[in-house]
């Protein structure tokens, strides 16, 4: 490691109260040297840091938050995971046996404070009572407001002790010297009940914090229990032995039984069984596992026993790499949570500020009670504004959605990918790997005489081959090996060699021509029908003549055309780009339903097409799953790796899709617009809650009506708004994100029959810098478009839209700026009375016209 290396770690932090502590920890860390990044998420209570271990260390790290005020858990070996649960377990117990002392103790002096004060000696009783739950029960309160003081720093915890620490000292002046406030007319009340009222519900609203922050995490939680612990390894005289997960290495074989979670990745490589891996993909269906398939950790064998050879064992492995990823995600910081970051720095001296000024105008401006209700105004202010709910509104949603996303096998990198994702506006796919299965399989096989000999030589003659494709024809044939003599590769053409006395060929035309092999005219039909197809085309002969033809192909993706159909109902424009051949471009396009493609395309020129995209404003996601990729997936606003491709593209990837399946994209983007949503919504009320409890907390009402709010039910009401907003984002979890099949809407103006070519976004037509053209294909369709009047609002919008959804075979998209309706036909359109009928019966009162 030089100088220059960074590492990554994750550390639990102890002692955060508010997102005024979460920022004040994230500024510690970052100004300390050879830290490269810091971001602490409050709702996680961790801190991620890259730091320069040859400058700084762990160690310094502790050492400078816990004279902060703080605590880092640094001592956590290679188990952070664990340590960090043991942690929350412990602050969880503690936090909720306080509490319920809190309210045995509590509850009685409020009772008292309300329904029984001129009970004997009730102000005594309700001293004695409050004073364990102030200064014993509270005590944390104290002790970080005065580590918060001691640092010229003021956090949630120095609201709770100025507000309950003066009430409470306020009360006991007034029951032993009552008479300095008789002799000035005013009536000494004591508010013993509120100080420790307040304290009971603070602590219990952070209990159930601290629940609900556990719950948030529970999908990571559960793939850290997917590993097994200990493993069956094959020696090597074949005896077994069960050893620890840890002493595993790369190159041990492992036995896994019927029912057992494999262990590691690695390769099958004796016996076969179904293999549960919807943990990875999200699929319920086992998998067919077979000699040289790869296998997972986490996923759970079904029947059949096999033994498999470990590639990649703890870090490494694909479930660690998921883990890994979730984790950095939920500690990553969205855009908008930047924004409330700086909020909360300035929160609490404002709120300070507020609850002085409340006091000074209360005596200024009432001059018989002034003192005693200025002093209650400021005490409620610093209760009721509480910044804990602002401070859990951005990453309690962003937790609860990434860990959406890890059940759904979507594992995504960092925040600002979940909340960009519902912008996209164009997605640029690969062709190999990505919209197609990757990997060239038989199509087809035609024989000009069928002999059950010939299929056993050409599967003899491909399996000596070294060309890519000959493992199509070896994979579709699977017959058994004869012998080959004289085996020959021919560069450009083909292989040959003999087989029972016999020379045979298999390779492309060129080669049977170069030979002087005739073709059979049947054979040579179907090669043509191939070629059309733009399969590639495989010749299999003897000396004479030839035997066979073979088309292979790189079929598409099962899930590939319901994908595109779904990104394009959405709205959003999907491009194709590959670098094959134009021929093989158009039928892969027209298979998948991709109305827009680029074929013969470069790397590099891949990530210049999205940055001509993107200089057009178009917010653009690249999927892809192959080094060739990787470029592109780094230009693009949100870059989306497939689970099979290679480990390049999926470190340089925001978003993973684990099964390859792309209808998960259209998943992403709903999961991202939800948890927006819920960060929009959280943000909403947290803000309406101070705007509207810090006036009234202030006397605002009270020349109006009287009203002064009890300092006791202003700590109720601060506790449960911080519940409310961990439980708006809880209810994420129970969203049901999956796959929708809706009608294509085509955004481009296109109604000319065929194929044209025009122009790729991009503001010039350089050739070094960006493909010439870009092929968009059309279908022979009539569009027209109407006025729709009486449209208020998105749903009126979205009536009008099913409505005239319903007519068959059209596409229909309807907008309110302009109020129009768009609807292309595939026969003869209707009349606007036909029209006007449908959206009268099934929409309402809406009026449609040309």
């Amino acid at each position: 490691m030089t100088q220059h290396d960074t590492v990554k770690q994750t550390f639990p932090v102890l002692g955060m109260s508010c997102a005024a502590c979460a920022t004040r920890v994230d500024k510690t860390l970052n100004r300390q040297e050879g830290v490269k990044t810091a971001s602490v998420n409050y709702a996680a209570a961790t801190a991620t840091v890259e730091y320069t271990p040859s400058v700084c260390s762990a160690e310094k790290l502790k050492k400078a938050i816990q004279e902060a005020g703080y605590d880092l858990l640094t001592d956590t070996g290679n188990d952070l995971a664990q340590e960090a649960e043991a942690a929350h377990e412990k602050r969880f117990k503690q936090l909720k046996n306080r509490t319920i002392w809190a309210i045995i103790l509590s509850v009685p002096v409020a009772v008292i404070g309300m329904f029984f004060m001129d009970t004997p000696y009730a102000n005594y009783i309700m001293w004695i009572l409050s004073t364990p739950v102030v200064f014993w029960l509270g005590s944390g309160f104290y002790i970080n407001a005065w580590k918060q003081l001691k640092h010229r720093s003021a956090n949630m915890d120095t609201l709770v002790a100025n507000s309950t620490g003066i009430a409470y000292l306020f009360s006991l002046f007034n029951l032993f010297f009552p008479d300095f406030w008789l002799s000035r007319g005013v009536t000494p009340h004591v508010y013993f009940e509120a100080a420790s009222v307040i304290i009971a519900f603070i602590l219990l609203g952070r209990t159930l914090e601290e629940k609900a922050k556990g719950n948030t995490s529970t999908a990571i939680k559960k793939l850290m229990g997917l590993q097994p612990k200990t493993v069956t390894l094959i020696l090597k005289d074949g005896s077994e032995k069960n050893i620890n997960i840890s002493q595993l290495t790369v190159g041990d074989t492992v036995l896994v039984h019927p029912g057992e979670r494999i262990a590691v990745d690695g390769t099958l490589c004796e016996g076969s069984s179904y293999v549960d891996e919807s943990m990875l993909s999200g699929e319920p269906v086992p998998v067919y596992k077979s000699k040289g398939n790869k296998v997972y950790a986490g996923t759970i064998n079904q029947k059949g026993s096999f033994r498999f050879q470990a590639e990649k064992v703890g870090e490494d492995t694909m479930l660690a790499h998921i883990i890994r990823m979730v984790q950095d995600a939920q500690g990553s910081k969205a855009p908008v949570q930047k924004l409330v970051d700086k909020i909360a720095a300035v929160f609490v001296p404002t709120i300070m500020t507020i609850a002085l000024i409340s006091f000074i105008t209360w005596i200024i401006l009432d001059a018989n009670n002034g003192f005693t209700h200025g002093l209650l105004a400021a005490v409620t202010v610093l209760i009721i504004a509480c910044p804990c709910a602002l401070g859990l509104a951005t990453p309690t949603a962003i937790m609860v959605g990434i860990g959406k996303g890890a059940e759904l096998g979507i594992p995504i990198k960092d925040a600002e990918s979940l909340e960009i994702a519902r912008k996209i506006d164009t997605i640029v796919l690969d062709k190999t790997g990505t919209i197609t299965e990757g990997k060239p399989k038989v199509t087809d096989l035609i024989w000009n005489t069928e002999k059950k000999e010939l299929e056993t030589i050409l599967y003899s003659l491909e399996k000596r081959s070294e060309h890519p494709l000959a493992s199509a024809v070896t994979d579709y044939l699977n017959a058994n090996v004869i012998s080959i003599t004289d085996f020959e590769s021919i560069t450009g053409e083909g292989i040959k060699g003999i087989a029972n006395g016999t020379l045979y060929f298999a390779g492309n035309r060129r080669m049977l021509e170069n030979h002087a092999i005739s073709i059979p005219e049947n054979l040579l039909n179907h090669a043509i029908q191939f070629a059309s197809e733009s399969k590639t085309v495989i010749w299999f002969a003897d000396q004479k003549e030839a035997l066979a033809v073979a088309a292979i192909n790189d079929r598409i993706k099962d899930s590939s055309k319901q994908a595109v159909t779904d990104l394009q109902a959405q709205g959003i424009d999907v491009i194709m780009l590959t670098g094959d051949n134009p021929a093989t471009a158009k039928a892969i396009a027209v298979e998948a339903g991709i109305r827009q493609f680029q074929a013969e395309v470069l790397p590099q020129q891949k990530a210049r097409f999205i940055k001509a995209l993107q200089d057009k404003g178009h917010h653009v996601a690249m999927v892809g799953d192959g080094i060739n990729d990787s470029a592109a997936l780094a230009q693009a606003d949100l870059s989306i790796a497939m689970g099979k491709g290679s480990d390049i593209a999926m470190d340089v990837a925001k978003m993973t899709i684990i099964s390859s399946d792309l209808t998960r994209i259209s998943d992403a983007i709903r999961l991202s617009a939800l948890t927006v949503r819920t960060i929009r919504e959280n943000l909403f009320w947290a803000f309406i809650y101070n705007l509207i409890g810090v006036p009234i907390a202030a006397g605002i009402l009270y020349p109006v009506n009287g009203f002064l709010l009890n300092p006791m039910i202003a700590g109720a009401a601060m506790a449960m708004s911080s519940v409310s907003v961990v439980t708006n984002s809880l209810r994420l979890r129970r969203k049901n994100i999956g796959h929708t099949t809706s009608q294509t809407i085509d955004k481009e103006n296109m109604t000319d029959n065929g194929y044209k070519t025009i122009s790729k976004p991009g503001t010039t037509q350089n050739k070094e810098t960006e493909p010439k053209n870009i092929t968009i294909m059309t279908e022979s369709k009539t569009k027209k478009v109407y006025k729709i009047e009486g449209m208020m609002c998105n749903h009126c919008r979205m009536h009008v839209e099913k409505a005239l959804s319903t007519i068959p075979d059209a596409t229909v998209n309807v907008t309110l700026e302009p109020p129009v309706a768009t609807i292309e036909y595939s026969h003869t359109p209707l009349s606007v009375q036909e029209l006007q009928q449908i959206i009268t019966e099934k929409a309402g009162e809406y009026t449609i016209s040309e």
